[in-house]
């Protein structure tokens, strides 16, 4: 009892609500809500080249399909902390600076964006191949095909799917926190973990599984709504 009233006592977690903490909550939606756009438009735009340019897609290419494929797979072998390392020299050379949200931004979207093209490519899988033979036969072309039948029937497995990865660029935010990124992250790392301020590192750890329980049910509105 002593301990637990020693503990609330000791934080600044008032004290830092709104100059550090909700910022931070701006910095890491922003973060996540602007990846989240990046790494769905080149996800689908991929996802579509890999399935049209598969041996039985609408326009079978192997040579595109293989190094497209290896390349996704590769990016995709990259944790994350592993992968903004990686591209510090490109992040600072494009952006002029690693640190900061617009950094994490670029660095994040790169490391989802192989994940995004999975998805969406499996997503695209679930369509029914005869109505997709049955769109060649009233005269569709592939373009109409692609986006009046193979987007349209997949839009429920696309929902389903990006709702996961949403939920995993909000861990890559926090991850990224840590080396310079900020938001909810660095403010766990920084004022929290290594202050031993507890309090506010609980705090942060609540916010991120609400906004978690938030994007899974907003998920799962829109797939109810779409199936």
């Amino acid at each position: 009892m002593i301990y637990t009233l020693s503990f609330l006592g000791d934080t600044d977690l008032i004290r830092y609500m709104p100059k550090v903490i909700i910022p931070a909550i701006i910095e890491t939606l922003t973060m996540v809500i602007v990846s989240a756009i990046f790494s769905i438009i080149f996800g689908i735009i991929f996802g579509i080249i890999l399935f049209i340019t598969d041996i039985n897609g609408l326009k079978p290419n192997k040579i595109i399909n293989a190094i497209l494929g290896k390349i996704t797979d590769i990016l995709r072998a990259f944790p994350i902390m592993i992968l903004i390392v990686a591209l510090t020299p490109i992040t600072r050379a494009i952006l002029g600076s690693k640190i900061g949200i617009v950094p994490a931004i670029f660095t994040i979207t790169i490391g989802c964006i192989p994940f995004a093209t999975r998805m969406a490519e499996n997503a695209f899988s679930t369509v029914d191949n005869g109505v997709i033979k049955a769109s060649k036969v009233f005269g569709a072309t592939d373009f109409q095909i692609i986006t009046k039948v193979i987007l349209v029937e997949a839009l429920p497995s696309l929902i389903q799917n990006y709702t996961i990865m949403i939920i995993n660029l909000l861990n890559m935010s926090a991850i990224a926190g840590a080396v310079g990124a900020g938001g909810l992250g660095a403010v766990a790392l920084t004022y929290g973990y290594q202050r031993f301020d507890y309090a506010i590192m609980y705090f942060i750890v609540i916010l991120l599984i609400l906004l978690v329980m938030v994007i899974q049910k907003i998920g799962n509105i829109m797939y109810n709504k779409v199936k």
